[in-house]
């Protein structure tokens, strides 16, 4: 197995870790780390990648993204606003007043880019 093989699979598990983590935890999004442990596992390990696809718990919020059928409305508002209360809490730890617009500035870039991918409701799905 190649060295960026390797890498992107222990960076999945991470992330899993950190998605699992994040189901009861409040401040630790879910949906970002599943999203991003698929993305590893489809390059690095077919057998991992279709584990998660497949998983009863977790299968379930990585396949609408995947298929392209976006996020739901909670699983946006739950994603932006984790990312502005950790954001906020850096900016206030670090109180740099630079890498404070830094944060502003990526949080507002990456805001827009949820709010406008598709949304769908999943109790209209079969």
């Amino acid at each position: 197995m190649s060295l960026k093989k390797s890498c992107l699979m222990v960076l999945g598990w991470i992330s899993v870790a950190l998605g699992v983590a994040g189901i009861p935890l409040p401040l630790l999004p879910t949906t970002p780390f599943l999203l991003l442990a698929a993305w590893c596992f489809a390059k690095s390990s077919e057998k991992f990648h279709q584990w998660l696809t497949e998983h009863p718990k977790l299968g379930p919020i990585v396949n609408p993204w995947r298929q392209g059928r976006g996020l739901t409305l909670q699983t946006k508002r739950r994603i932006i606003l984790t990312m502005w209360l950790s954001m906020g809490v850096s900016a206030a730890i670090i109180a740099q007043n630079k890498i404070s617009i830094t944060l502003f500035i990526i949080g507002l870039c990456t805001s827009v880019y949820i709010l406008h991918q598709p949304e769908f409701d999943p109790s209209t799905e079969s």
